[in-house]
């Protein structure tokens, strides 16, 4: 049985579809999953999109978990399966599309109110915002730009890098929380 309940009131939220419930278990969680994956593969890089992998494909079958089960362990399987799927894909050397046109069943993640990342971030001088923006990852600055700057929809976001819709929005929460942190640093 999972022992913090607390966990599992944040899953029962994400279930009905409350973001900061989303937040909440990738912050708790984002930590052990990419450290599994770093152990396992030794890149970071890599480490980190199968770890937003495995929190878009957990968050899209969050129905389907059973709370007679550990969420961490749910978590550590599905990013395990997918690290065997992409091992499988470059053995047979197959580059599958990570385009899915049938997204259509994407839980989508209810965005409404604007959360502390959202107000830290809009609070921000211009010129030191794209300074602190230009201190994330490539892929985050990216999802940033489109999503803030671009003004463009999480579909336009996903057609736009080829990549499935619940991707982006794992990507944009990190995004947003790393950079969130960087801009609370200045006030430190």
């Amino acid at each position: 049985m999972e022992i913090n309940s607390e966990v599992l009131l944040e899953i029962e939220k994400a279930k009905k579809g409350d973001q900061a419930a989303y937040k909440y278990l990738l912050d708790k969680f984002w930590g052990e999953v990419y450290s599994f994956q770093l152990k396992r593969i030794r890149n970071e890089a890599d480490a980190e999109d199968i770890t937003i992998q495995t929190f878009s494909k957990a968050f899209d079958k969050l129905n389907s978990f059973n709370d007679n089960y550990v969420f961490k362990t749910w978590l550590i399987t599905i990013s395990k399966n997918i690290h065997i799927d992409l091992l499988r894909k470059e053995k047979a050397s197959i580059r599958a599309n990570t385009s899915d046109t049938n997204m259509e069943y994407v839980h989508e993640i209810m965005d409404e109110t604007p959360s502390m990342e959202d107000i830290l971030i809009n609070e921000q001088h211009l010129a030191q915002l794209l300074s602190d923006i230009k201190k994330l990852k490539p892929t985050y600055q990216e999802v940033i730009n489109l999503r803030y700057f671009q003004e463009k929809s999480y579909k336009e976001i996903a057609s736009h890098l080829e990549e499935p819709m619940s991707n982006i929005k794992v990507k944009l929460l990190r995004a947003k929380k790393l950079l969130a942190q960087i801009i609370e640093s200045h006030k430190a």
